[in-house]
């Protein structure tokens, strides 16, 4: 995963696009490839040009970006060992685009022709490699054998760079911008919300107990249910279940006894 904190997000946006760009459609001879840890710094794999001293070679170079990159040039340096008037013993690499010629509207794309057009068309004039820039001035057929010389030793063939692995790169550091930006609602969803709490549907809510912690929550009351019993009398009486009945007949009783004696001296009388 890229985290890029040598160069600023506007910058790492535009770059990713020109990434992709050169991976899906790259220039002649040259392919690219990046650090997984960091943009800034940018591989390329070249193939020696035909007709030139290294035909048949495959030259990796890198490029360094710096942080007010684009508005200053990368630096180009070789990894693969070459004999070239403009390439350094250490691999810097000397041409105009990349110092009094920079525009910061050059692309990568551009900078990569411009190297690899080195290889046809050496600048013995500005030699970074004294050796070579007077040999080619001098005797361009020795100047050639030392070149097929290094080439051969160690121009060998690669290994190639992983096939979309800008892709996966560039799609990688889309996803951590993407999960990051989700990262941050949540969190702030959860800040906004933490004060709020649902009450839940398993927990009985609370009653006149307010928060007293002793308080403990009434049994409820199991549904009632009529009962009809029959009284001593022969009156039905409704009742409550679980509950005892009101005693109607018992009361009756008395009453119908008065009535009965009151009848009985009644008759004697007559």
């Amino acid at each position: 995963m890229a985290t890029n904190e040598n160069l600023p997000p506007n910058v790492i946006k535009q770059l990713a696009k020109e990434l992709k760009g050169l991976d899906e459609s790259p220039p002649e001879g040259i392919k690219v490839g990046v650090n997984d840890d960091d943009f800034s710094i940018i591989y390329a794999d070249m193939e020696g040009p035909a007709g030139t001293p290294y035909e048949n070679g495959v030259f990796r170079m890198k490029l360094l970006l710096s942080h007010d990159f684009p508005h200053s040039p990368p630096k180009g340096y070789f990894l693969t060992k070459i004999f070239h008037p403009n390439i350094a013993p250490n691999g810097e690499i000397c041409v105009n685009t990349l110092k009094k010629d920079w525009n910061p509207s050059l692309g990568l794309r551009h900078v990569l022709i411009i190297v690899r057009c080195l290889l046809i068309e050496p600048y013995p004039e500005s030699a970074l490699n004294e050796q070579a820039g007077k040999m080619l001035l001098e005797n361009y057929d020795e100047y050639a054998r030392h070149a097929r010389l290094y080439t051969g030793i160690h121009a060998k063939p690669k290994p190639k760079f992983k096939s979309g692995a800008i892709c996966e790169s560039t799609t990688a550091l889309n996803v951590e911008q993407h999960n990051t930006s989700v990262l941050n609602i949540e969190q702030k969803n959860a800040a906004s919300g933490a004060g709020l709490s649902l009450p839940s549907p398993l927990v009985p809510s609370s009653t006149k107990g307010g928060n007293n912690p002793d308080h403990q929550p009434q049994p409820q009351q199991q549904p009632i249910v009529p009962a009809t019993e029959t009284g001593v009398s022969g009156t039905a009486v409704v009742g409550i279940s679980g509950t005892a009945p009101k005693k109607e007949g018992l009361s009756k009783v008395p009453a119908d006894k008065k009535k009965m004696d009151a009848r009985k001296k009644s008759l004697k009388r007559l």
